[in-house]
């Protein structure tokens, strides 16, 4: 397979990559390498790269043999991703996937690499799966649901249930709390969510409106 002329719009797509490569890095935690290749320099092709000392990479490295032969197959139709097993140039052991990146014209313009680095102690492996006390003490609530209906209700209860249990807030304020705590978990983007609120708590549609302008009003007051 030859490089590829990327076209500005296929750069966008590669380039738009890079984030989730940094989230990804963030995610899986350092024994992992991620790597993202650009086709248009097979010399230079690595533009982006998290870990890269599992391999002794940077960015501005070429790309890999292997990644060649990956592109041969995908170039016959055969595959458009591999997992596999290899060494790095100390003798290493890594579990590898590489997956291929459409642009326009579904032509490949690059490569998603990551590598894992089995030689991790399982220790650290261990801890990448705990949070640490700043991450413990800022536990994220997110509610997994079927359908939207069913997002609304469950979120709304677990908003109820806090607020209620809350004697620092006044009665008279429960629900104009509850509707703003609602407005900040981005409920209120949902199709329908109003009128959905307002049959659950009972409250009117008005009065749901009033309270979302007028939190929307002290936060941008802020």
């Amino acid at each position: 397979m030859k490089t590829v002329k990327l076209s500005r719009i296929d750069k966008q797509i590669l380039y738009s990559y890079i984030p989730v490569i940094d989230g990804l890095a963030k995610y899986l935690s350092s024994s992992y390498e991620l790597v993202l290749h650009s086709l248009e320099d097979f010399d230079h092709s690595v533009i982006c790269i998290y870990n890269g000392d599992h391999t002794g990479r940077m960015v501005g490295a070429p790309i890999t043999d292997l990644a060649l032969n990956l592109l041969e197959k995908i170039e016959n139709g055969h595959t458009d991703s591999i997992v596999y097993f290899s060494k790095n140039a100390k003798g290493e052991p890594l579990k590898s996937t590489t997956l291929a990146i459409r642009g326009e014209g579904n032509k490949v313009i690059g490569l998603l690499c990551i590598n894992m680095y089995m030689n991790t102690p399982f220790i650290d492996l261990l801890n990448s799966f705990v949070p640490d006390q700043t991450v413990a003490n800022n536990i994220i609530n997110e509610t997994y649901t079927q359908n939207p209906e069913e997002l609304i209700e469950s979120t709304l209860e677990l908003e109820r249930i806090s607020v209620m249990a809350d004697n620092t807030i006044l009665p008279s304020n429960k629900n104009k709390i509850i509707i703003e705590r609602l407005y900040d978990r981005g409920i209120f983007q949902l199709k329908d969510s109003v009128l959905k609120v307002e049959e659950l708590m009972g409250i009117s549609k008005n009065t749901i409106y009033m309270h979302i302008r007028n939190h929307k009003k002290k936060i941008e007051g802020k």
